[in-house]
Order: C-alpha cells, then structure tokens, then sequence
C-alpha cells in the first residue's frame, strides 16, 4: 500500500463485517489477490457481526453446541412463520441449504463455539453459540484473513464506484484525508444497511426516526447501498422493514449492542406511554417474536413503551445492563415511569382478573392465558400481585435495514435491468431483503452472511480468475 493511487487488486471487499470477512477468505482460497476496505477504525472492525453471540445454522444431529438436529423443512417452516411468506423462496432455501454445518467451516477459520446455552430464547438445538461473542469472531476472522494474504485498509471509506454497462471497474474511497481509487477484476459488497444513517431513516420513517435507537454500528450509514442504487441496481426490500428489537430506552444512541436488548416481555405486561397495552406478550417463543417489538413500539406514542412485571419474574430473563425501574406498589411504579397511576393499575387489574388457571412453564408453550382480554395474553400469563414491581422503558433499536440489493444464486448484482452485473457480488445486509421481507429470528442474519459471503467470495474469485461469471 505504499503507493495507494496505483492500487490494484483481483477482488475488492466493501465492508469489514462477517459477511465481508466470509467473502474475502473465501476468495482468497481460491488463489484471488484480495483487498478489503473497512470504513471503521481498527478497533471498532467488524460491523454489526461485533455484537452477535451465536448463529442458526441446519444440522442432521447435535453435538458439542447443540442439543439435536434442525432439518431443512423446520427451518423453512421457521422462515416462513416471522416473514408471513414475504422471502424469495429459492434464495431462502440456498441459504438454509448452504447453511449445512457451517459450524465446521466456521471453526476452521477461526471461530471457537462453547457448549449449549440455556435461557429466555430456547436456541440451545437450533443456534450456536460463540465462545466470547462476536468480537472474538471478528478477531478470528481477521487474523485469519491476515494470515491467508487478505490486505486490509481500515477507515477507508467507499464514496463512489466505477462502473460502466453494468460491469465494476473501480471504487472511489476516502483514507486519511485523501481520495484514493482501486481497480478491481471483480468486487463484493458487503457494506450493510444504513440503519446508522439518520437522515435516510426519517425519510421512510418521518419524525419518529427521532426516538429509534441504533443497536450496532455507526460507521453503517448506507452509502455503498446508494451508490448500487444510483448505478441502477434493482432494489429489493421494503425501506420501513428492519430487524427491530425492544431495547432499554436508555441506551445510547448508537453501538449499545445485545446487552441493551430486554427479553422480559414475554413474563409481564407491555403497555405505552397512555398505559395501554397494545399487543399479545406471550404469543409465541421469544426467539420467534422478539424482532417484532422494535416496530411495534416504533408505532406507539412518542416511540416509548414499558415493560411491566412482578418479583416472580424478575429472573427469568437476561437482565438489561440497566437495572429496572423498582417499587413497592402499582402506582408508585407508574409515577416511577411517568406513566398515569390510576391508569396502569386499572389496566394491571383488569389484567390479573383475566388470568385463567394453567401450569406456568416457561420452556413449553404453556397454558396460562387471559380469557376475554383483548388483546390477548397466550402463554406465561400470571397475575402481577408480588411486589416488589419493576419497569423498564422501551424503545425501538434498529439493528439493520432490510431495503437492499437484489441478487441471485450466484451473489451477483441484479440491475434494473433484469440482466446480472458479471462482478458486481453482495453479501450480508445489503442483500438480506430478498430473504427477509419483514421478521427476523435469532442468528439468521449471521447465516445469511455466512452463506453469500462465501458464494460471494467464491464467485468474484471465479471471475477475477477465469475472467467469466
């Protein structure tokens, strides 16, 4: 890099996250000479896949990290359940299919797994989990990157990208101060949404956007994605679709992370900042519901919401890394809150009288429900009558964005004009709406990354190599 105006390079990675960290080892191992531009200081690498801990992954049997097998047709069934059908079928059934004990690649490079979790969202058979969460990943991937000859150039920021008749021949980037290009045979976009940029989100989203919380990292702010857009790249996805979670208002404002994520929900009552409840807390599995609550509460008042429950379940849950809220009484919490004492108490007993007898279990779908509530409460319903009573303030965080690029099979860049860009490749968020129309469940934006980052990788090589796609 002594000469950065003269770079040049067989296949140029866009983004530092798992998926670009998938697409450049991969090319790599092909025998392609790689250059990954990573638009974040060295020490906040890695993108979002920084704050993960574990990844969905179909396997035929357990075993160290997992409990049992998860099979093709569960994990469509899966899908098909927190995206209401709204995915590209033959792309969700590569993802799943390629997805085949990944777990093996994974370690290969780098990554060390730690034996099953227990817990709130019940992934000890489908997902595994990472020993020391996802930093530990990201270093992995990048010291292995290092190792196999990946060249890497932190807070180096894509403003532009060459391309002409539907084909890449450069990219236009910012590092340390200075406007530097590369030439490239072939490039892999992985770059992630632009869930960091706040100016796009009020576009889709109106003032609202204000009170949204952005759980990953700040350095995602979509500009890669506009300039495939501007270049006539065909969209896919929906601009106010997104993985969204619950997560403590107090938060700050960009790169809290999991820890800020609260998964009490399913054991208390939700309600807004007028103390309505709004949605059914125990419809389903948390891991199959805890990426609607960010929308959810995105459609309250205000943005704000607040989780409700008794000294019977404050330990059921991974807590906060803020402590709740805390009373002795109904109403002294609500005044805690802000919230109309009168009026939360009022909605908590109408709650507690609602309760139909069952056998409280938090691993099953058990059958402690309202009856003639609306709405509803289906599972874990117990009466909020043990003090003390806790709160915590809720509000959307955006993990990423779901508008993004349309591929095919091969990872390539689909232009408006149906035709495929031959080395133009996209990998992880960038490209997760064509799996994800709406919904998320837990670790499969890992997987997506995983599989087209290697397809990606595998493609750009092919055609940095042979010179065909």
């Amino acid at each position: 890099m002594s000469n950065p105006e003269q770079i040049k390079t067989d296949v140029l990675v866009v983004g530092g996250g798992n998926a670009a960290l998938c697409a450049a080892m991969t090319a790599r191992e092909a025998g392609a000479k790689v250059l990954l531009l990573e638009s974040a200081p060295k020490d906040f690498r890695g993108g979002n896949s920084r704050h993960t801990r574990n990844i969905r992954y179909l396997h035929h049997r357990g075993n160290d990290c997992l409990t049992g097998p998860y099979l093709e047709d569960e994990f469509w069934e899966d899908l098909l359940q927190v995206t209401g059908g709204q995915t590209h079928a033959q792309l969700a059934r590569l993802t799943i299919r390629e997805s085949a004990d990944i777990g093996q690649w994974m370690n290969a490079h780098g990554c060390h797994f730690q034996p099953p979790l227990r817990g709130t969202l019940h992934l000890a058979r489908t997902n595994a989990h990472f020993l020391g969460g996802g930093k530990a990943l990201m270093n992995a991937y990048y010291a292995t990157a290092g190792k196999l000859g990946v060249e890497i150039m932190y807070e180096a920021d894509v403003r532009d990208l060459e391309i002409r008749d539907g084909k890449f021949e450069a990219a236009i980037f910012e590092f340390e101060g200075a406007s530097q290009k590369v030439r490239a045979k072939s490039v892999v976009v992985a770059s992630g949404g632009f869930q960091a940029n706040l100016t796009w989100l009020k576009e889709c989203w109106g003032e609202a956007a204000d009170n949204f919380i952005i759980r990953g990292s700040p350095y995602d702010r979509g500009r890669p994605l506009r300039v495939l857009l501007d270049h006539g790249a065909k969209p896919v996805g929906d601009p106010r679709q997104c993985h969204a979670v619950a997560i403590d208002a107090r938060a700050p404002k960009f790169d809290g992370g999991i820890v800020t994520r609260l998964d009490c929900v399913s054991f208390g009552i939700v309600v807004n900042k007028n103390a309505r409840r709004f949605y059914d807390e125990g419809e389903d599995f948390w891991p199959k519901r805890y990426a609607i609550w960010g929308r959810l509460v995105a459609h309250q008042p205000d943005q704000i919401a607040f989780s409700i429950l008794d000294s019977k379940s404050i330990d059921l849950f991974m807590p906060s890394v803020f402590p709740p809220v805390e009373a002795d009484t109904i109403g002294e919490l609500a005044t805690k809150l802000e919230l109309d004492p009168t009026a939360l108490e009022a909605v908590v007993t109408e709650f507690n009288k609602s309760i139909r007898p069952g056998t409280f279990d938090p691993s099953i779908l058990d059958d402690c429900a309202t009856k003639a509530l609306e709405p509803p409460k289906s599972h874990w319903a117990r009466p909020l009558d043990t003090p003390p009573f806790y709160g915590y303030p809720l509000r959307p965080g955006i993990t990423f964005t779901y508008l993004g690029i349309t591929v095919n099979a091969k990872a390539q860049v689909i232009m408006q004009d149906g035709q495929a860009a031959p080395n133009i490749h996209a990998a992880g968020e960038i490209m997760a709406g064509n799996i994800l129309g709406q919904g998320y469940m837990a670790g499969f934006g890992l997987t997506i990354g995983t599989v087209f980052g290697r397809i990606a990788g595998k493609e750009a090589a092919r055609f940095a190599i042979d010179g065909f796609a």
